[in-house]
């Protein structure tokens, strides 16, 4: 635990000396609320503003954890990695470093844009909620840093790496009920939107923070925090179980993948054209 801890430590230090990129997460999510806050207000949402800005919180720490999975890549290409995987460190321990310390600083980042939330509207009726809160962004982090760390590691270039993660967060951000109702999403959407994660994220989440975890299926299906397959209902604790599911798969596939990947033969001095016929 004391190489975790040091290679989870070494990623929080490199991210707070980072402020530009700090400030940008934390203007950015409050820019779409301003964008989109109108769009929940056309439906039978409850709280659409407050219902909104939840959404955003935990997309936030989706895309952070995604973003952080990067530092892999530069520790790559810096050649810090090789360095650590030729000392007597497992591997298994080094990815689990880079995990931790994504879904702490994506998991801070959602704790900052809730703090700020409750300035402007969000309110708890239980002290429990923000506890419950922050554990679920906790567990999100780590689900996600998990499929960051597995791109990470099979892309192995920065650009690539862009491009690979924008080609990700985009149709999990939007098409997860976050910033557009999936209601209002064309009917091909709709079933994109029902096989993405992030769509039961969201739901789970909203449901905990807005503490309509005991409500009836009937105000969760109105709300847009459960979903309807025929006769079968997707509750919020399902939906945990879904985000279990894909954590597991998450965290098993970056894990063999950063395992059996050959840091010796990726060469530091890469041009953009080697990458591009490599």
């Amino acid at each position: 635990m004391r190489i975790v801890y040091a290679l989870w430590l070494r990623s929080i230090k490199l991210f707070i000396r980072n402020k530009v990129q700090l400030a940008f997460t934390i203007i950015m999510p409050f820019f779409f609320l301003y964008v989109f806050g109108n769009i929940f207000k056309a439906g039978n949402i409850d709280d659409p503003f407050i219902h909104m800005l939840v959404g955003i919180v935990i997309t936030n720490v989706f895309q952070t954890s995604l973003t952080i999975a990067s530092s892999t890549i530069d520790d790559i290409v810096s050649g810090f990695m090789k360095e650590v995987i030729v000392s007597p460190v497992k591997r298994i321990q080094i990815a689990l470093g880079q995990i931790f310390a994504a879904a702490t600083i994506s998991a801070f980042q959602g704790v900052i844009t809730l703090a700020i939330g409750m300035l402007v509207g969000l309110r708890f009726e239980s002290a429990l909620t923000p506890i419950y809160s922050i554990l679920t962004m906790i567990v999100v982090g780590i689900v996600f840093s998990g499929l960051g760390l597995f791109i990470a590691t099979m892309v192995k270039n920065s650009q690539t790496f862009q491009i690979v993660l924008s080609a990700i967060t985009m149709p999990f951000t939007f098409l997860c009920g976050a910033y557009i109702p999936i209601v209002m999403l064309p009917d091909i959407l709709k079933y994109v939107a029902y096989i993405n994660p992030m769509t039961y994220t969201t739901a789970f989440f909203r449901a905990i923070t807005m503490e309509k975890m005991s409500h009836s299926s009937e105000q969760l299906l109105a709300d847009e925090i459960a979903f309807k397959f025929g006769n079968f209902v997707v509750t919020p604790w399902i939906s945990a179980v879904i985000i279990l599911i894909f954590g597991a798969l998450f965290l098993l596939m970056s894990t063999i993948v950063f395992s059996r990947v050959d840091f010796s033969k990726i060469n530091r001095s890469k041009s953009k054209e080697d990458d591009i016929y490599s």
